[in-house]
């Protein structure tokens, strides 16, 4: 029996590498996205590559509309045995200058999103001794400047990732969590904030990134069958982890003059 993976936000970007990935071994691939049009171009490439696609329009805010796609699957496949929470937005800006809406909108989906992805997904991952696999952020570990809500939001997916992990172990489950640094993605495509400058800078990283979404997409496969826990697809990244962990309070200085940068860049 194929494996049965569920992925969110896989009409583009990581998402859509991803079910790439699986689809070339042959698993069955449940694509929810906003962007129908995407999620479909993914399930035809899917079908080429071997796999099987099932399609579905989700908000990941709307818990009605993951608890249908559960209760489908359910009926269809008997389940999954892999949830991948990747569905997700972009956002910076000076705390001072980020509004109630931005907040909403920013943790709905960064973070409740991937709340209502596990909570209504759970019943039928123990029930099948599945896999969780949440997409967070370096965001998520470092708290760099100019984006707050952002990194608040990736880092509860870091915690809650932790917290599941430690309940459900004892149960078979294993749990993952995805730290990427920037890299070639169409991410910006969802970018809200008050600076357009600092939008080019981090469009700059984006496309300076040495890796693309199909090597972190593979990085990630790899890590999930192995069982790992925090995945930290970029050599760097897990370099300015481990800087972080060591030195904590270097990085918070590292932290400040990068604040100081940004701000004189109008940043």
């Amino acid at each position: 029996m194929s494996k049965r993976v569920m992925i969110t936000g896989a009409g583009s970007g990581l998402g859509r590498e991803l079910a790439y990935c699986y689809a070339r071994q042959g698993c069955r691939v449940a694509l929810a996205d906003l962007n129908d049009e995407g999620c479909q171009q993914t399930a035809l490439q899917v079908t080429e590559l071997g796999g099987v696609a099932e399609v579905f329009h989700c908000d990941v805010r709307r818990p009605e509309q993951l608890q249908q796609i559960s209760d489908t699957l359910e009926a269809k496949w008997g389940g999954v045995d892999l949830l991948i929470n990747n569905a997700g937005v972009a956002g910076g800006g000076a705390f001072a200058d980020l509004s109630d809406d931005e907040w909403d909108w920013m943790l709905g989906i960064n973070l409740k999103g991937v709340i209502n992805g596990c909570r209504i997904f759970l019943p039928g991952l123990q029930k099948n001794r599945g896999q969780i696999c949440n997409i967070a952020s370096m965001a998520g570990l470092l708290g760099a400047p100019g984006m707050s809500h952002y990194n608040v939001a990736k880092a509860g997916v870091v915690a809650l990732s932790e917290s599941l992990q430690a309940e459900l172990a004892p149960q078979g489950l294993a749990v993952s969590v995805v730290c990427p640094s920037f890299f070639q993605t169409n991410l910006l495509d969802s970018y809200r904030g008050s600076s357009e400058t600092l939008k080019t800078n981090v469009a700059k990283l984006l496309a300076g990134s040495p890796i693309s979404a199909e090597e972190v997409a593979q990085r990630i496969v790899e890590g999930v069958d192995a069982g790992q826990f925090m995945i930290l697809p970029h050599d760097e990244g897990a370099l300015a982890w481990e800087f972080k962990r060591k030195d904590p309070e270097g990085h918070r200085l590292m932290m400040e003059q990068l604040a100081i940068k940004m701000a004189e860049k109008g940043m």
